[in-house]
């Protein structure tokens, strides 16, 4: 059997998958079993934060592999210890935080903090989540029903638990608190929703009313974290401080990692939650190395200067090509393109793929750009240059 008979026949088929087959990467680089090189504007749907094969990181892998990958949470670890410790630091949150595996088990986590907190702080027992509609949350059970896109809940996963609702906007969020809301959970960029920013006074303005009223503001920041945005969190683009933020993608720079936070440091006790792998030596010492990374990228200024030329670039595709996009949306290294329609965004990816470029799809008809945050002006100026050829082409 060749790959794609292999793949076909033993792994459930969730993915409309590509079939290139890709043996190695350098950077934003990808190549493929024949040698033919690709410039990874995805980085893994945001994972690969720091690119492909960085030293630093196969280093920390390396290394920490020769010793311990994973012991119990039942005994202290101590890289775990330290990543909890630059998360709440680089972030200037005065927080502690749990280490799952996944954003949609961070998010998880968030709801059962939210879920004792409405047990535990008021005289009536509070439980419903608001979410917004276009938003995303994760695939497990739980964290798919707090999604606000109905094309995620189809019958046959049913019935979904319930304690959540959607919101159409952050300004109708107020209007639907009723005496069971314990929490709003939100995106401050919509990912799968389209690469959509909400207005950051508009957020101040929510994260305010919230805090007086008691009820919990939950942060989802599984995608835009970890620099993304150009800051720590999104929230500290947005000057806000939430109750929970969750983080997974970019922490574990490819090893898989999800985190939630929160100033309610007091709330879980021994035997509430727990993860047999979160926030093991494997990963935690990967997340270290990525941060370490990271924030000498964002204090030396070349993060700043990525992001500005990234943006640059696009805006100048959107404005050339503007029979087929309408806007450029998003912020930092989150971005996207948003196509006339749906049927162009599909072109749009198989050419890329064919001239070499990976880009990505997102709702509201968008094409997406999650590049690595270490990647050189050169793959900018090559993968653009690619990407023309793609658009040129349709």
């Amino acid at each position: 059997m060749n790959l794609e008979q292999l793949d076909k026949t033993y792994v459930l088929p969730t993915y409309a998958r590509d079939y290139t087959n890709f043996v190695r990467g350098e950077g934003a680089t990808l190549f493929d079993e024949k040698g033919r090189d690709y410039i990874d504007f995805a980085s893994g749907i945001a994972v690969n934060s720091i690119g492909h094969n960085h030293p630093k990181l196969v280093e920390a892998i390396c290394n920490q592999a020769r010793n311990i990958i994973h012991i119990s949470n039942l005994q202290v670890i101590e890289p775990q210890a330290k990543l909890a410790e630059q998360i709440c630091k680089q972030s200037n949150y005065d927080g502690a935080v749990f280490f799952a595996n996944s954003g949609a088990e961070a998010n998880e986590g968030a709801i059962k903090i939210a879920r004792k907190y409405g047990e535990t702080k008021f005289e009536k027992k509070r439980y419903k989540v608001l979410t917004l509609e276009h938003s995303f949350h994760g695939r497990t059970i739980t964290t798919v029903k707090a999604t606000g896109q109905e094309s995620f809940h189809p019958t046959h996963f049913s019935p979904y638990p319930d304690g959540f609702a959607y919101v159409e906007s952050i300004e109708k969020i107020y209007e639907s608190i009723d005496e069971v809301t314990v929490a709003v959970m939100i995106e401050l960029v919509q990912g799968e929703g389209g690469i959509q920013p909400f207005e950051p006074e508009a957020v101040q303005k929510l994260a305010a009313f919230l805090k007086e009223q008691g009820i919990l503001l939950i942060v989802d920041e599984v995608q835009t974290g970890i620099y993304r945005t150009g800051e720590m969190l999104a929230c500290n683009l947005y000057g806000i401080e939430p109750d929970i933020v969750t983080m997974a993608k970019g922490l574990g720079g490819g090893v898989p990692i999800g985190a939630v936070m929160t100033k309610h440091k007091d709330i879980f006790a021994p035997g509430d939650h727990g993860s047999t792998f979160g926030g093991n030596y494997l990963s935690t010492s990967a997340g270290l190395a990525v941060l370490e990374v990271l924030q000498e990228l964002y204090e030396n200024g070349v993060l700043h200067e990525t992001l500005i030329y990234f943006e640059t670039k696009l805006k100048a595709i959107a404005n050339h090509y503007n029979n087929l996009f309408e806007k450029e949306v998003g912020l930092g290294l989150m971005r996207g393109l948003r196509a006339k329609d749906n049927d162009t965004v599909a072109k749009i990816i198989k050419k890329s793929m064919a001239e070499g470029l990976i880009v990505l799809k997102a709702g509201r008809n968008t094409v997406r750009f999650l590049p690595a945050l270490t990647i050189t002006k050169a793959e900018i100026d090559e993968g653009f240059k690619r990407f023309e050829k793609a658009l040129a082409s349709i």
